[in-house]
């Protein structure tokens, strides 16, 4: 998937006001979550709290390079995307992130 068409539903999810942005802020998340969206620099504990909120949503992660970039957030790590039709649309992109 390009960077470009992945920034577009992020921004879309952003909009809607369906977008959690950063690890602390996801896992005070209470609600459903559909897709979590992970930068795929983060240091190991980073990518250790993306695993488990992974498990506790039962949602799949993208990973993906420059989310601070995708995002407009300066040193964001991880994104959490509550709408299930806009999680399905990036799944079914090419992929390729």
């Amino acid at each position: 998937m390009a960077g470009n068409k992945l920034a577009s539903y992020l921004g879309l999810a952003r909009r809607a006001g369906k977008l959690t942005l950063g690890v602390n802020a996801v896992a005070a998340s209470k609600g459903d979550v559909f897709l979590l969206v992970a930068d795929e620099a983060a240091s190991d504990n980073t990518k250790k709290e993306i695993g488990k909120l992974q498990k506790r949503f039962g949602c799949p992660v993208v990973w993906t390079e420059s989310l601070e970039s995708l995002t407009g957030k300066a040193e964001c790590k991880l994104t959490a995307v509550r709408e299930k039709n806009l999680a399905d649309a990036i799944l079914r992109s090419d992929g390729t992130v």
